[in-house]
């Protein structure tokens, strides 16, 4: 008689999942002779499930998402599969690997992500100096790449290139071509997955499926059933959620413009967890709009196809359907033939005088190179990408505020070869998003970024500008639960007079104690520049105290300066404070990503 296993009630799971996956033991245990070889019986013995690791590195949640359904859809083919976070992953758990599928983000300057980095360079340091050890050769190894990334940044994909020609340097025969995915990333990535598991498959699929009838259900059922309502609403659905506030953060005088907006949530059913980011379905200025459809002869009355086929007219395909920004490569072809060189083309109305910035700029250099006749909308839509979702951090707890949910957003606007160029989304909030009544949201989860699962926790944070988003979650929802950890904050901008975003609130959280300092840095408030890393290094003994006493320690906003600059400040302290060498400092920083202790949330 097998004995079946229990879950202990000390396990992380609330009484309703014990009882769930208790059940669900049970049941799976009753039928355990189908499971196996059975003693009295001649029935061969059905086939083992293929070993397959699903290895990911991720900054913002994506890759781990996709790296679970490449699990649930490899169950559902006969794979025994394993996703594992890179952090959590080094060269010698690689060498007993024999079927991998990566995915892989890159930000910032083609930098890997956070949890990658360790993994990334210590493939780097053996490729450069083979001899060291422990020795490492994948001849065994199997694998393909998912390379993540944005086609606006110039090092594409960089950290997934990275990964593919390094694995294959060690050994590694790789099963099928690396793919590098833009921000509309879905069907490049099912298409990926779906052909990797085919060449990976040992045997034909049917046939593994005919012999293990339960393992695409053991798959689908080693999680809880979710909430329903948590699959209504989502990137391919979003939701539209009236638009509640928009207000500026700034005084009169500010160089900046910065918003905090709020939505309803309603009956949506979407729910967000502090640290997760908000994703916004923009619409494009209708100035802009107008350009375009002056440039092309158009009204804008046109039938044209929308990305998902159906028949709109071209002005609203324009506004809500297809991005004016960065032109597609397929779109410079059309309108720029090959004996035109850009940096020849002028105009008196100041052409771009290098690569179009936007489509607006290929369409007015299209009419340089003497087309006689407009672009055709039917060669010209195909050529168009579809508008996508921007992502900001959340800046609200749906404990201090149910039912909605609040961002922090910069507005971008900035000049470029004589034309006003506006951001996108941002610029859609800040001056159309309220008359326009919704704006299309879903929540993106990230788990890489969440405050300490003890309340008694310290938190350290460091957020200039709109990087204080997040952390005035953190703060609210610890005030809001009666959490007892101290909170420390840094924030900066240019001036305290116009740029002290959500003084009253820190100022508030400080007077009840739930912030417990607050470290300013005004950079022209003075004839030096100041910023929040060198007040870092000013309380050098305090910071190193708080993260010796089990801190937690945070950064948002930008990754190829600020956060970059924070975290040499960093490892200036924990030399100085705990008197360590530069590789102690370095293995001590090391050490705190891995106990997931030091998170970032850049851009």
């Amino acid at each position: 008689m097998s004995v079946v296993p229990q879950i202990p009630e000390t396990a992380p799971f609330s009484p309703e999942q014990r009882a769930w996956l208790n059940g669900f033991f049970a049941g799976l245990f009753s039928r355990a002779p189908s499971l196996g070889p059975d003693p009295q019986t001649t029935n061969p013995s059905p086939a083992a499930l293929t070993p397959l690791t699903i290895l990911f590195g991720s900054q913002t949640g994506t890759a781990e998402g996709l790296a679970k359904k490449a699990a649930k859809t490899a169950g559902k083919r006969g794979f025994a599969a394993t996703v594992l976070d890179m952090a959590q992953t080094d060269l010698a758990q690689l060498v007993s690997e024999k079927n991998l599928l990566v995915i892989v983000s890159t930000y910032g300057d083609g930098e890997p992500p956070d949890s990658a980095k360790s993994l990334h360079s210590a493939l780097a340091a053996k490729i450069s100096n083979p001899k060291s050890e422990p020795s490492l050769s994948l001849p065994s190894l199997r694998y393909s790449v998912c390379a993540l990334g944005d086609t606006h940044y110039t090092l594409f994909c960089q950290c997934g290139k990275d990964f593919d020609a390094r694995l294959e340097k060690l050994g590694g025969t790789r099963i099928h071509a690396r793919v590098d995915c833009d921000l509309d990333y879905e069907e490049t990535f099912t298409t990926w997955l779906t052909t990797s598991l085919t060449a990976l498959s040992a045997q034909p699929v049917g046939a593994c499926l005919q012999a293990i009838p339960s393992a695409s259900a053991f798959a689908s059922q080693l999680a809880p059933p979710s909430d329903p309502s948590a699959d209504t609403f989502s990137k391919k659905n979003p939701f539209p959620a009236p638009v509640l506030t928009v207000r500026n953060l700034n005084a009169p005088g500010s160089a900046k413009e910065v918003n905090h907006v709020e939505f309803a949530l309603a009956d949506s059913g979407l729910v967000y967890a502090a640290g997760d980011a908000l994703g916004v379905i923009p619409q494009n200025c209708p100035a802009l709009v107008a350009d375009v459809l002056a440039a092309l002869g158009c009204d804008g009355a046109e039938s044209v196809p929308a990305p998902d086929g159906s028949a709109t007219n071209l002005r609203h395909a324009l506004t809500a359907h297809y991005d004016l920004g960065k032109p597609s490569a397929d779109l410079l072809a059309l309108c720029l033939p090959p004996a035109v060189s850009l940096t020849q083309t002028s105009t008196p109305n100041a052409q771009p005088s290098a690569a179009p910035h936007h489509v607006i700029d290929a369409l007015l250099l299209s009419q340089i190179s003497n087309r006689k006749t407009p672009i055709p909308l039917a060669a010209l839509i195909p050529t168009l990408k579809k508008i996508q979702p921007r992502l900001y951090s959340i800046s609200s707890s749906p404990h201090a505020a149910p039912g909605q949910v609040h961002l922090t957003v910069g507005t971008v606007r900035y000049e470029k070869d004589g034309r006003a160029r506006k951001g996108t989304c941002s610029t859609f909030l800040a001056e159309r998003a309220l008359a326009h009544g919704t704006a299309g949201i879903f929540v993106h989860s990230n788990h890489a970024f969440r405050p300490p699962t003890s309340s008694d926790t310290p938190m350290i944070m460091v957020g200039p500008g709109t990087g204080i988003a997040p952390f005035r979650a953190f703060l609210t929802e610890r005030a809001a639960t009666g959490a007892k950890g101290k909170n420390w904050l840094f924030f900066g901008d240019q001036r305290a007079a116009t740029d002290f975003l959500y003084r009253d609130e820190l100022t508030g959280l400080q007077s009840s104690g739930v912030l417990t300092r607050l470290d300013l840095a005004f950079s022209r408030d003075q004839s030096e520049k100041i910023y929040v890393q060198q007040r870092m290094t000013e309380a050098t003994d305090e910071l190193w105290s708080w993260l010796e006493a089990g801190a937690h320690f945070y950064v948002c906003g930008d990754a190829s300066r600020m956060a970059k600059d924070v975290e040499a400040a960093l490892h200036q302290v924990i030399e100085t404070a705990g008197k360590k060498s530069p590789a102690e400092a370095a293995a001590y920083v090391q050490s705190l990503k891995t106990a997931k202790r030091y998170q970032r949330d850049v851009y």
